[in-house]
């Protein structure tokens, strides 16, 4: 089975529109004085054959239905805005000019249904008379936001957590946004849906191996690799994805208790940590200094006991109360 061709942009421009309305106008009145001049002439008694009278009335009608028939080329495009033409299910090229257009009146006004969704009564009434939503042959230029929902996902570990992510998107191939794809907005939404769910499957929620980049720590490397995951997915509908970061980031109800817990946890043992060995480097510190200025001398036994009331009163959890001994070291 072939692959699909990819539908590439052909940018052309339409007429100025004012310049063919002054020739609109100027046909549609013609038309209609060469029909009423010959009915004139007729009616006066002069002479005139009947086929050239004919031809007259059968061309000026023509002439004004052809004027009639090009009021419907006239259409307007906003700065950022672009009118993909299409003739008879073959694409002509794309305006992305601004202003005041005529183009080919037959060019069609939409591109056909937007994909299946729940049908209502009305909707199923509307359709029925023809009066149903249409894709529009005219797409927006602009930048978009798109805010995912929240999304519960399993991460590399298989923590279930909640993560959702802004993308900030627009159409840069006119072609492919409007016939690459059966709706591009909806394309978008889905597969960024879908980059999110697999990007938050290939990094831990946080506590990964040594150097590893997780979701919460690592916040600009995980939305460069979902921007690049969502350019690959996108491509195909001729979107460009101009930002993508996380907005949401958290464990699953499910979890949370338990990994908060944890979280203080090894919050606490750090803290801990610190404290060892800010107390060890002050004992340590305390010693050299009464040695070197000989200040007190100590054999090694009431070294250790001074070691470990320092170390009681620098790592405890409450204030030491002293206690003055007023008799000598070895009483």
């Amino acid at each position: 089975m072939s692959a699909q061709l990819a539908t590439h942009e052909n940018e052309v421009e339409a007429f100025n529109g004012w310049r063919t309305l002054l020739v609109n106008f100027a046909l549609l009145l013609g038309g209609v004085a060469v029909v009423v001049l010959t009915i004139v002439v007729i009616g006066g008694g002069a002479e005139l054959g009947g086929v050239r009278a004919t031809v007259q009335i059968v061309g000026g009608i023509l002439i004004a239905a052809a004027a009639i028939v090009m009021l419907a080329g006239y259409f307007t495009l906003q700065p950022n805005e672009a009118r993909v033409l299409i003739l008879f299910g073959s694409y002509k090229g794309t305006v992305r000019k601004s202003g005041f257009h005529w183009a080919n009146p037959f060019y069609a006004r939409n591109r056909g249904k937007p994909p299946a969704q729940q049908t209502t009564l009305m909707s199923a009434a509307t359709e029925a008379l023809g009066m149903g939503p249409r894709l529009q042959t005219k797409l927006s230029l602009r930048a978009h936001n798109f805010n995912s929902d929240t999304l519960k996902v399993n991460d590399k570990r298989g923590n279930p957590v909640e993560i959702a992510a802004v993308v900030v998107w627009r159409v840069e191939d006119t072609a492919q946004a409007a016939f690459d794809v059966e709706d591009y907005q909806s394309y978008v939404h889905v597969q960024s849906e879908s980059a999110i769910r697999s990007i938050a499957s290939h990094y831990a929620y946080d506590h990964g191996e040594e150097s590893e980049t997780t979701l919460r720590g690592g916040g600009d490397e995980v939305s460069q690799e979902l921007k690049k995951e969502l350019e690959v997915r996108l491509a195909k509908a001729g979107v460009a994805v101009e930002e993508a970061r996380l907005t949401h980031l958290a464990y699953a109800p499910e979890i949370a208790p338990a990994m908060l817990r944890r979280q203080q946890a090894e919050a606490v043992i750090a803290a801990r940590e610190k404290i060892v060995l800010g107390a060890v480097s002050m004992v340590d510190m305390a010693l050299r200094e009464l040695d070197a200025k000989h200040v007190v001398t100590l054999d090694e036994e009431r070294k250790a006991a001074m070691v470990s009331n320092l170390l009681v009163v620098l790592c405890g959890t409450s204030e030491a109360s002293p206690v003055i001994n007023t008799g000598t070291l070895y009483t």
